[in-house]
């Protein structure tokens, strides 16, 4: 996996926290406002110290709401917006988990898809497994929805081991699931 170099980190990584019904959402930024992780978690020094090792250094904490992505999140939480306008480093996922994460981006606010269909999509139809652990370790929640890739029964599936999560957040998209 690469990561980003020492100097690259020191020169402005930072990262913001938003409440949210599911926890603290941890949002890591580039020096250039370009998210690169979102965690969530009840304790969010979890997710910043993961994040920082990842990028192997430190990361700075601000209070402004970079990139506006804390008002999106109030907004997708109180069922106000269906989508994220936020761009993303995919930095921290390569190869065909970065190829099936950003396949995930598509599935559509409300709807899911399996993970069969989602290797599928990602040119790997045989690789529903890899898509699910693509899904479990991915650095980017909510806004790359992995809540939203089920089983081809129809059932949840995982969620980074929190299947509540999962089905509060397809709750409040409306999506139909057993």
């Amino acid at each position: 996996m690469s990561h980003a170099t020492w100097d690259t980190v020191s020169r402005g990584y930072r990262y913001s926290v938003t409440r949210t019904p599911i926890g603290a959402a941890v949002a890591v930024f580039t020096p250039a406002d370009v998210l690169v992780a979102l965690g969530t978690a009840d304790d969010p020094l979890w997710v910043v110290e993961s994040v920082a090792h990842e990028l192997r250094g430190s990361l700075e904490a601000t209070g402004d709401d970079v990139a506006g992505l804390g008002s999106q999140l109030g907004e997708y939480f109180a069922g106000e917006r269906r989508a994220f306008d936020v761009d993303i480093d995919w930095s921290l996922t390569e190869g065909f988990a970065r190829d099936a994460l950003q396949c995930v981006t598509e599935i559509p606010y409300g709807e899911t898809a399996s993970y069969g269909e989602v290797a599928e999509l990602a040119g790997r139809p045989r690789a529903h497994r890899a898509v699910g652990t693509a899904c479990r370790y991915t650095p980017l929640t909510i806004v790359v929805p992995v809540h939203r890739v089920i089983l081809a029964s129809g059932a949840l599936g995982g969620f980074s081991g929190n299947e509540e999560v999962k089905r509060f957040l397809l709750d409040l998209e409306g999506a139909r699931v057993r």
